[in-house]
């Protein structure tokens, strides 16, 4: 059993994570000129001081040229080597724009149509209603309007060691959150199945289409689908960092691999502003070769899916394959974030001046959009009337205080001096569920419990007693933070259900999983 608690607004907006663009829209004249960007390593480097980041690089193109491209920081604090334009970073969901332009590309081919049933090119592909199965789309994969909610992403796990079919397969089991076609829903396990299309069709992987497709004809030659790819020779690869109670500190990267087509490129800003020179100018175009269709460019550059608007007569808000439509001081922007366990990453585009800016960091942050937004002001003739690093670090440090008030809260109505039922031996055992398979609890050395789940011991979780038969448990992986864990007995007296919250976004993760307003509870049965 499964329900999920999602707020109304999480159901038609975009995830601040993954499109880390924020509301803070202007209305200023447009000024197309020639732009000094001198001031801009001395803004990022109080920025990055300002929010405690390790290692940031920063690339922006205009005019079909790279006219920025910089390193700053360290890549480890572990092992400090200074970050620079060539430095390679995991950039996350900005990879879904890539997956989108190979499928683009069988579009082209007359190998496959947008709007032609999922099923009829991979028939294993199977959801929970079958009505949905046999009418979903790629189109409806790229736009997130299957309508199944996260199962897999930053920090959230799910079979990490299995190959993509069998996470896929599992789908056949999973819940709707909405309706089909009736708003958006974020799916990173949707666009692996949209991934998993090129070799059903091509008999050639996803990660070797994109190498001989894309990459390698846009000369990123350091560019990979997996961290499984990187040379052990090369140093220059950043390392992922987290912020766990108060300390910003690396942690282990994490292998994507599994939702591969949704997340898992890892590139540097001098490659990745190969991939902005394709959609800027003439879009399509790579050094006078055009590499993709121009009405299949205008397809992935349209809106798709729409989102609420907080003034639907001025403002534009919708998602299209691979890509947020937004508007900056009112003017057109193409935007994606990225965020995997400790790399975070803004892509903005501005086609209407011929610019494109990437941010990579090693961190979580919202400085990013800071860079981000101050690079599109300097290139419309705004530049410093935005205020927006004061202004993003006020509002995310409001943020912080109201997201640790509430965890305190949460804490504070812990019932003290409750023990469990139980002996802990009543609690162990191999509990199932449908849609997340199983998990089986142990008693430790210590006599405590721990939880691994489908069999990994890196998905193990230790568990404190919270009261009565609620546990908060804690990751191995420290990355990966905390959930809170019940027990159920029947009306023998026995122990039958493991209960798991699944937070599927928290509030802010620089203070915790929790709190959250968008989780999963499921009920793992016991097997007799």
């Amino acid at each position: 059993m499964r329900s999920v608690s999602m707020p109304r607004l999480l159901r038609t907006s975009v995830c601040t994570l993954c499109f880390a663009v924020l509301a803070l829209v202007l209305v200023g004249p447009a000024s197309a000129q020639e732009v000094d960007l001198d001031w801009l390593p001395a803004y990022i480097e109080e920025g990055m001081a300002d929010w405690g980041i390790p290692g940031m690089a920063v690339a922006v193109v205009h005019n079909d040229e790279v006219v920025f491209a910089e390193g700053f920081g360290v890549r480890s604090l572990n092992e400090p080597g200074a970050v620079d334009a060539h430095t390679v970073f995991g950039v996350a969901s900005t990879t879904k724009a890539m997956t989108a332009a190979s499928l683009a590309m069988l579009v082209e081919r007359g190998e496959l149509d947008w709007d032609t049933p999922v099923v009829e090119y991979m028939p294993e592909f199977q959801l929970s209603d079958p009505w949905v199965t046999a009418r979903a789309t790629p189109r409806d994969l790229l736009a997130h309007r299957v309508g199944v909610g996260r199962m897999t992403g930053n920090r959230l796990r799910f079979l990490p060691d299995r190959e993509r079919s069998a996470v896929l397969h599992q789908m056949r089991h999973h819940d709707f959150e909405q309706p089909f076609r009736q708003g958006f829903v974020y799916s990173n396990v949707m666009y692996s199945a949209a991934g998993e299309l090129i070799p059903a069709i091509t008999d050639t992987s996803w990660d070797d289409f994109l190498r001989e497709q894309l990459f390698d004809p846009l000369g990123m030659e350091r560019t990979t689908t997996s961290i499984t790819q990187f040379d052990p020779d090369d140093e220059n690869i950043a390392a992922p960092h987290q912020e766990i109670e108060g300390t910003v500190r690396p942690i282990s990267p994490r292998n994507f691999d599994n939702v591969g087509p949704s997340a898992s490129v890892n590139t540097s800003v001098t490659e990745m502003a190969q991939w902005m020179r394709l959609h800027l100018g003439t879009p399509g175009v790579y050094e006078g070769r055009r590499l993709i269709d121009e009405a299949l460019m205008r397809e992935m550059h349209s809106a798709q899916n729409p989102l609420a608007a907080q003034d639907p007569y001025t403002e534009m808000n919708a998602y299209g394959l691979g890509w947020s439509l937004r508007e900056h001081r009112g003017h057109r922007i193409l935007q994606h974030g990225g965020a995997t366990d400790g790399m975070n990453t803004n892509l903005v585009l501005l086609p209407e001046e011929d610019v494109g800016i990437v941010v990579m960091t090693n961190t979580f942050n919202r400085f990013m959009t800071a860079v981000g937004n101050e690079v599109l002001d300097a290139f419309l003739g705004e530049r410093g009337t935005g205020n927006w690093h004061p202004r993003i670090r006020a509002a995310y440090e409001q943020q912080y205080e109201a997201a640790m008030e509430r965890r305190l809260r949460k804490e504070a109505r812990r019932q003290e001096g409750t023990s469990p039922t139980f002996a802990m031996d009543a609690y162990t055992g191999t509990y199932t569920d449908e849609l997340y398979l199983n998990a089986e609890v142990v008693t430790t050395d210590e006599g405590a419990l721990a939880i691994t789940f489908w069999d990994n011991e890196d998905m193990t979780l230790d568990l404190e007693h919270w009261h009565h038969d609620t546990f908060r448990a804690e990751w191995r992986n420290p990355a990966m933070r905390e959930k809170f864990v019940w027990f159920d007995m029947d009306d023998s007296a026995t122990i039958q259900t493991l209960n798991v919250r699944w937070t599927l976004r928290p509030v802010l993760l620089q203070v915790g999983i929790y709190p959250t307003d968008y989780y999963r509870e499921v009920a793992f049965e016991r097997v007799q």
